[in-house]
């Protein structure tokens, strides 16, 4: 998902240069996917778990509360932790915790209570917390610096593959008659979990025992402007990028946590749970298409005939996944529409970070805006469309944000993964809105976070 980190802006590689570090690498990717796949499936889990225990959108959302607060919560222990350890057992620690997390989904679904639903949630986190801090150096390490960009943004796509699947096994294998016990609704996430934590037991297995590069920590170059500053604090635009942050993952994660019971609603779709879950892995894959695209359209690549091929590739790919969700050219026809809107918002972006964040935002705007003030299929479009906007958004703002820190980037990275916090407060309050004004009006949350992402753009990145 959009938590991927920059720490590897302060690390370097001990080992011998010219290595071939494609398998290592790939191994990473591995761990990309599987914490993408981990947090998409809270997206199945919360209208199961509604269903299971009879609750307001309130309490259902302290489901992302719990797991993005493990975020805030985590992040601090965690960097000491991997610290003390290193970055290799790090992941494995981090593999092991979010695999015990996952095992006691077991015992909170034979005792069915929600608060040891919670707790599983929160170790969930916790271990996933961990696993990013120790990984994502690594990535920016293993092959020319000068090519770290392209990996972060290959990884990034990995991730946005583990979300896009999430929900369509999710609902087969975790979604249940409406009607069904609620011994037989509990018994269900057993399996799905119980196969996460062997996978993930595996992997740290295979961890444990690989011999991956060392790195170590390298001190950053000052500059005279930025050592005027006592803090990372004393940099507006940064602050203002660390709100932006909290405000970007707090409304793709609520959107993302709202859609299957917003098209269950019989003025937008009328969708079953397992209907609506295919059209939560369209939301998703719209962010990886996106990706994919910013990878290719936002590098300094000379247009040529395998740019333009590569774009075309991936429109393609968009068009297939649009047609896999019922099988119906049409709808495979519009979400291309939708693609080639993604297209030229790049294109008018001009490869510019700021100017292509603001036309996103923008447009995010638009489309969130019909939403709420739309019905049908019409308003179920828009709202699933954000997904291939909200592709590139946390990237370019985590680049604006620590621009110019200088010897402050290392303290400015860490404030910037807290506000990812933002995950757990904004789901929180716009299952209070909707549980008074019902699930429509309720995106208008969403909608004032990405305003300020458009401000943000603008003019809140500028600085001396």
């Amino acid at each position: 998902m959009a938590s991927q980190s920059m720490a590897a802006a302060d690390v370097k590689a001990v080992a011998g240069a010219g290595k071939n570090y494609g398998p290592a690498l790939a191994m990473l990717t591995s761990l990309f996917f599987m914490w993408g796949f981990i947090t998409c499936l809270n997206d199945i889990m919360i209208p199961h778990l509604k269903g299971l225990f009879v609750m307001t959108n309130l309490e259902t959302m302290l489901i992302q509360f719990t797991f993005f607060g493990a975020y805030f919560l985590m992040s601090l222990p965690a960097g000491f932790i991997v610290g003390k350890v290193g970055y290799q057992r790090g992941i494995v620690l981090g593999l092991v915790t979010t695999g015990i997390g996952a095992l006691l989904f077991y015992p909170a679904s034979i005792i069915i209570n929600y608060a040891f639903f919670l707790f599983a949630f929160f170790v969930l986190a916790s271990g996933i917390t961990i696993l990013q801090v120790a990984a994502n150096p690594y990535v920016a390490i293993l092959g020319k610096p000068e090519n770290a960009s392209s990996r972060l943004n290959m990884t990034q796509a990995l991730n946005s593959f583990g979300t896009t699947i999430a929900p369509l096994l999710g609902a087969v294998f975790i979604f249940v008659d409406e009607s069904a016990p609620a011994i037989e609704k509990a018994e269900s996430v057993q399996m799905p979990y119980i196969g996460i934590a062997v996978t993930l037991f595996l992997i740290a297995l295979v961890f444990a025992f690989a011999k991956l590069p060392k790195i170590e920590s390298q001190n950053e170059t000052k500059d005279v402007s930025a050592s005027s500053k006592k803090s990372a604090w004393n940099f507006p635009h940064l602050v203002k990028g660390a709100i932006s942050i909290f405000l970007y993952v707090g409304a793709e994660v609520a959107i993302g946590s709202f859609l299957i019971l917003f098209f269950a609603e019989p003025e937008i779709a009328g969708l079953s749970h397992q209907a609506g879950a295919k059209y939560v892995a369209l939301y998703w894959g719209g962010a990886m298409i996106g990706r994919f695209l910013g990878a290719v359209m936002l590098s300094d690549t000379v247009k040529d005939l395998k740019y333009y091929g590569l774009i075309l590739a991936i429109a393609v790919g968009a068009t297939i996944l649009g047609w896999s969700i019922n099988k119906d050219i049409e709808m495979a026809l519009i979400f291309l529409a939708f693609t080639g809107l993604n297209i030229l918002a790049f294109m008018i972006g001009k490869n510019k970070p700021a100017r292509t964040l603001a036309i996103f935002a923008a447009i995010v705007v638009g489309l969130v805006s019909t939403t709420v003030f739309f019905s049908g299929h019409f308003a179920m479009w828009t709202i699933v469309s954000v997904g291939l906007f909200n592709s590139i958004m946390f990237p370019t703002i985590f680049t604006l944000a620590i621009d110019g820190l200088e010897e402050h980037t290392s303290q400015g990275s860490g404030i910037l993964c807290m506000a990812i916090v933002g995950g757990a407060i904004i789901p929180l309050l716009m299952g209070y809105v909707s549980d008074i004004m019902g699930y429509h009006h309720a995106f208008i949350i969403t909608l004032a976070c990405y305003a300020y992402i458009f401000y943000y753009a603008v003019r809140g990145h500028l600085h001396k």
